[in-house]
């Protein structure tokens, strides 16, 4: 379970203080699909980076499986961040120099996983998101739908609890962007804990539950959306 207690997040610029985010508390429970919508600096983008243990908040704490995260340290959040989060950003994040295989197989080697099991999780893992038949193929080979495809395949072979997807459609057309949702509601169905970032409404309302963030602040959290019930 994700629980944020009155998070709070300032950045200082110059002479300047930014508030990010503004005594911010939420409960996403395992197994949701949730989807946090808001506008460019509304302060979605800093609330996932605190979730996925990026990014320390400035107040208040957050609690991961019971435990207290802001209290960790670097060693203990890359061990978080390897075994019980997932990342899938907007510009897929591949290497170009690596195949498909090799993308999918970093995060296998920072845990110290044999050749053996990692070619079992990486094929297990791009067959879930129908890329098996590119395996051999560089990022420049393949569409901004494929590549998508893979960097969900590489945050799914650690077998994470949680999925957090930035601005997962944001490079793509509306056709590949559905077809990426349904691999998420798909995974979802499989028992991730899916959070989706997007300023996107039409997007948002794909989730389970949508938190529209302003100004660094919860404005609605609405359960079960209808496709009619856009508050904006």
């Amino acid at each position: 379970m994700i629980e944020i207690k009155n998070i709070s997040k300032t950045y200082t610029i110059g002479n300047q203080k930014l508030c990010a985010l503004d005594n911010v508390s939420l409960i996403i429970n395992d197994g949701e699909f949730v989807s946090i919508v808001g506008p460019s600096g509304s302060g979605k983008s800093t609330l996932v980076n605190i979730i996925g243990c990026l990014d320390t908040p400035s107040e208040g704490n957050y609690i991961l499986d019971n435990k207290a995260v802001e209290k960790l340290g670097d060693a203990d959040l890359a061990e978080i961040r390897n075994e019980k989060l997932g990342f899938i950003f907007q510009k897929y994040n591949l290497i170009p120099t690596l195949n498909v295989y090799e993308n999918v197989e970093i995060p296998l080697i920072y845990m110290g996983k044999n050749s053996v099991e990692r070619n079992e999780k990486i094929t297990a893992a791009l067959e879930q998101v129908g890329i098996l038949n590119r395996i051999h193929h560089k990022p420049a080979e393949l569409s901004g739908g494929q590549q998508q495809r893979v960097a969900i395949a590489r945050a799914l072979v650690t077998n994470p609890s949680v999925l957090l997807a930035d601005e997962p459609t944001g490079s793509l057309d509306s056709k590949t962007g559905k077809e990426i949702i349904e691999i998420l509601k798909k995974l979802n169905k499989a028992g991730k804990t899916i959070v989706l970032i997007t300023h996107d409404p039409y997007i948002a309302q794909e989730a389970d539950r949508r938190i529209h963030i302003k100004d660094g602040r919860i404005i609605s959290d609405i359960r079960h959306l209808q496709k009619d019930n856009l508050i904006f």
